[in-house]
């Protein structure tokens, strides 16, 4: 694996101290499935045994005093929460080399991050020559050169004052405050004070210009927490923020004995959509999805829930993958850990929250980092011991979905909001920017293979048909019911946000020229927006296919060449030995499994090459 490199992140209003990590109490056993008040794995990666740098935060789902209630005696709720400062427990390997882990790559670039070089050992310490010292000389200079200018407002101190401080994060802490003058004048406001001499490298002020930008540009939101206002001294940064006072969702988790209720954690998980599905159509991915960045604004039982922390967030363009590994280890999804990724790891995190709200337990658990890791990327989650009996088969379906280790078939969030465990709920489904994306690959595709996409649209049964229908009226479709570019480019707009232009995600509607002159209507736009990977994941996956294939050899199948497959499908000579097996001898047309495969398309690798 390559170099990647790891964000340092303090949460918004009321945070815990991610400095501090929970003891290992579980048995040295690794098992995929962990209670959260008893089983308490570090779910934060260390630089080293005490850094308090690390791009993994801790989740400390335990009782430390052993008492009835889920917090420590006489210790209010996060951020105040304390726990052991004990380091992570060292796996013992029966082979001297253990697998390579991500880890270790973001311990190097961490270092790399912060302007600090791995340490190295000589055997002759006197032989260095002063080498160190040069080197500590250097990053002296080099930190001095940095500008640490942000352009924002100099008048922290005559516009607000400071109270007490309610969070403490990796490079700064955050405070009550109180606004003395302005249009929020006598409010409450939460204070991120991040400390400029921490900044010790392009890469950490440019962190902290990105977490406004981000802050800024998508504040206005129901569930995302306001962005005031940014100011800076010659010391430090101040992010001014709406103040959160009702607690973290994991507390709520922790006060509740574990886990929700299905119908509780319907209106958490709906709100954790509707937030995440408009981060997503801006092109923001958030990359640190877990209960403890979610807060309520207040103590009551049906507050709002507000989602903090974009320090580890970013910006995706179009047809663009991500390669850093940041986030919290229990809700890493696999591709982060593969280097390679984008929207769709967010999902994954939400269906880790669903999880945990509906069982109390972690899908995926280990006592070290790099046993977390290889359960996230090889071990399934358990939903056969209690109470997943008890759950509904819905709910289980939509965690499942959210779940499944091959990004493609993830639901979006916006599909999520239409899955049947929440059709029932009342809940506003917003434009789903992969629509965008599926109709510029369904115009860009073979005719044959447009022909094969609407034989898959003919066998959908009205379940499949709910998200499409959804999507097709937010385009709002003219009078004689059919859709064109403009239609596209109208409901970006009415959308959009400066983080879209940012993002860039207006640049998709450039790749789909195609529609400039055509219209469609809804028969050719649910061909044009279905994704056969997402449907591979339904249990109805096999009815459907064969009532696809049905209509395909009724009207597009015809006799085709290994050859002209290959070419259909942009694939070189060495896939013909595979081809020739999607191919009937009888007739030369495309069998089942010719026609299946042929949706999606196979990738065919040389067995010689490496698996990186």
């Amino acid at each position: 694996m390559g170099q990647c490199y790891g964000k340092n992140s303090s949460t918004v209003s009321i945070v815990r101290d991610d400095n501090l990590v929970p003891t290992a109490t579980a048995s040295p056993t690794t098992h995929p499935q962990s209670p959260l008040p008893s089983a308490t794995p570090t779910g934060q990666y260390h630089a080293s045994s005490t850094s308090a740098t690390s791009p993994w935060h801790s989740s400390p789902y335990h009782n430390p005093q052993g008492n009835n209630s889920p917090l420590p005696v006489g210790v209010s709720p996060s951020p105040a929460r304390s726990t052991s400062s004990k380091s992570t427990p060292r796996r013992f390997f029966r082979r001297p080399f253990p697998p390579p882990s991500p880890a270790k790559h973001i311990k190097a670039s961490l270092l790399k991050r912060q302007g600090r070089q791995p340490a190295r050992q000589t055997s002759i310490p006197e032989e260095d020559g002063g080498g160190a010292e040069a080197d500590q000389q250097h990053q002296e200079q080099q930190h001095e050169r940095l500008d640490k200018s942000f352009g924002y407002n100099k008048n922290f101190g005559a516009k607000y004052e400071l109270g007490k401080e309610v969070g403490r994060g990796h490079f700064g802490h955050t405070c009550s405050a109180k606004v003395k003058k302005g249009d929020l004048k006598g409010q409450q406001v939460a204070v991120k004070i991040i400390s400029k001499s921490k900044m010790t490298t392009p890469i950490s002020i440019e962190d902290v210009r990105r977490e406004v930008k981000i802050l800024k540009s998508l504040s206005g939101h129901t569930n995302l927490v306001k962005f005031y206002d940014a100011c800076e001294d010659p010391n430090n940064v101040y992010v001014i923020m709406e103040l959160c006072e009702g607690g973290e969702l994991l507390d709520r988790i922790l006060s509740r004995g574990g886990r929700y209720p299905e119908e509780d954690a319907k209106a958490i998980i709906l709100q954790i959509l509707g937030v995440v599905s408009f981060c997503h159509l801006q092109g923001v991915v958030h990359r640190d999805l877990k209960p403890e960045n979610f807060l309520f604004t207040t103590k009551d039982e049906d507050a709002t829930m507000k989602l903090i922390d974009f320090g580890l967030s970013d910006f995706v363009r179009p047809d663009e993958r991500l390669n850093d590994i940041v986030g919290s280890a229990f809700y890493v999804a696999p591709e982060v850990l593969h280097r390679s990724y984008t929207l769709e790891a967010d999902i994954w995190s939400i269906g880790v929250i669903t999880f945990i709200l509906l069982c109390g337990s972690r899908p995926f658990w280990a006592r070290t980092e790099s046993g977390i890791f290889r359960a996230v990327l090889r071990a399934d989650p358990n939903f056969d011991d209690a109470p997943w009996p008890e759950v509904s088969p819905e709910a289980k379906d939509f965690v499942k979905r959210l779940l499944n280790k091959d990004h493609r078939k993830r639901m979006t969030a916006a599909q999520a909001l239409t899955h049947p465990w929440l059709r029932e709920e009342t809940s506003i489904v917003p434009l789903d920017i992969l629509i965008y994306k599926l109709v510029k690959s369904f115009y860009r595709a073979t005719p044959l293979k447009r022909a094969a996409l609407k034989c898959v649209s003919k066998a959908l049964t009205e379940d499949e048909l709910v998200y499409l229908r959804i999507q097709f009226k937010l385009l709002e479709p003219s009078k004689d019911g059919r859709i064109s570019l403009d239609n596209f480019k109208m409901a970006l707009a009415r959308n959009a946000t400066d983080a879209m232009k940012e993002s860039r995600v207006t640049e998709i509607l450039s790749s789909m020229g195609q529609l400039s002159y055509k219209k469609i209507d809804f028969e050719e736009f649910c061909a044009a927006a279905i994704s056969t990977y997402q449907l591979e994941a339904l249990e109805g996956w096999e009815q459907i296919a064969t009532t696809a294939f049905e209509f395909f050899e009724q009207e597009a199948n015809r006799i085709i060449s290994v050859e002209e497959l290959a070419r259909e499908m942009n694939l070189g000579p060495t896939a013909h030995s595979v081809l020739r097996d999607w191919i009937r001898k009888s007739d030369g047309k495309l069998s089942f499994l010719g026609y299946t495969k042929f949706l999606h398309g196979v990738t065919v690798r040389n067995p010689s090459t490496r698996q990186q």
